[in-house]
């Protein structure tokens, strides 16, 4: 079922191979060591021998790799001087922390952003928009526009969409490659060089993008975007999304049917190399258009 139901559908558990962390638990486990830095002078060592802890058991904790019981968190919080309320907040969220299905709202980009930031590859399908890591300012500014987001947060949104993409430009950046539908690439958000910018963008060799073109019919459509994130050490995490809510899969079945998509992708779209003239081509023909309109104007 190639839709945001497929995930919230098929809610069944499987063992998990490698680090059994999820990326809300790495989030939240994230925001332990930020609410200890912040609030005390503790090093980990020190707030461990404060809990009669190991130390193992803080750093594992705070890298999100074992789930901590709600004693844990009370003592931990409360030794960092948390006040009651801000416990039993921390408390409910980090109940759903290990879960292999993970909903959150659309507005909360923390754990995409960490998610995203640990993998060694990321694998990414868009029927409707070029790929939020490959936008451009401009591009992005103009798709904020025309969706549900409040005006007053169009400019924190796109600024940090712009920062998340610091990852491509890493020595040691993940493998991207972008399946993007030819509707992305025809469908206009904003004016014709904002249009015309974006498809050079995506020309950067920092990553791979594969075009599923048109002619390939209703094969080549998913209703919903598709992330695949795989790491070294860790089990791989299907991601989708919609202006509802955010899903994060870590499920076995889950990820075998993301990557089945995949497959199905790879199977239909241009070759990389084809891809590129596709996209230089349409970037040529807008540069062309808006040429010519300058030049009526004259």
């Amino acid at each position: 079922m190639g839709t945001l139901l497929f995930f919230l559908h098929h809610l069944t558990s499987s063992s998990m191979n490698g680090d059994p962390s999820t990326p809300y638990s790495r989030d939240l486990g994230d925001e332990l060591r930020q609410v200890r830095e912040r609030f005390t002078t503790f090093r980990a060592r020190k707030i461990a021998r404060m809990l009669g802890w190991d130390p193992g058991k803080v750093s594992n904790i705070e890298h999100g790799k074992v789930r901590a019981t709600e004693i844990d968190l009370i003592q931990y919080l409360g030794r960092c001087g948390r006040s009651q309320v801000f416990i039993e907040d921390f408390l409910n969220r980090y109940r759903s922390a290990f879960d292999h299905y993970f909903v959150q709202v659309p507005t909360n980009l923390r754990t995409v952003t960490m998610a995203e930031s640990s993998a060694d590859k990321i694998t990414s399908y868009s029927l409707t928009a070029i790929p939020g890591l490959v936008q451009t300012e401009d591009y992005a500014t103009a798709h904020f526009q025309t969706g549900t987001i409040a005006p007053d947060e169009i400019e924190a949104a796109v600024r940090f969409r712009m920062e998340r993409q610091a990852i491509l430009r890493r020595p040691n950046r993940p493998l991207c490659t972008f399946y993007i539908h030819e509707n992305a690439l025809q469908l206009k958000i904003g004016s014709d060089a904002v249009m015309e910018d974006q498809l050079m963008r995506l020309l950067f060799h920092t990553h791979i993008i594969r075009i599923v073109p048109a002619s390939s019919g209703a094969a080549g459509v998913f209703a919903a975007p598709y992330v695949l994130w795989e790491y070294e050490k860790r089990s791989s995490v299907a991601y989708t999304e919609s202006d509802l809510a955010m899903v994060f899969v870590q499920d076995l079945a889950g990820v075998k049917t993301c990557k089945s998509i995949f497959a199905q992708l790879d199977a239909l779209a241009l070759s990389e190399e084809q891809s590129r003239s596709m996209v230089a081509d349409l970037a040529s023909r807008s540069r062309e258009d808006l040429s010519g309109r300058r030049l009526h104007l004259a």
